[in-house]
């Protein structure tokens, strides 16, 4: 998931050196909606490899 939002993040970057905008904005909203995800994620799996071993 982290990969898709560094994707995104890149794609942005590249659509705005180039002037679309739009594109970018979106790319830049999709690479922000992952990496949230992936953070989320991250930690629930975190706190219940926690709780797992106790």
């Amino acid at each position: 998931m982290l990969h898709y939002a560094v994707v995104f993040f890149v794609i942005a970057l590249i659509a705005a050196l180039f002037g679309f905008g739009g594109i970018a904005a979106s790319a830049v909203g999709i690479a922000k909606i992952l990496f949230v995800v992936f953070a989320v994620l991250a930690i629930a799996s975190f706190l219940f490899g926690l709780i797992s071993k106790n």
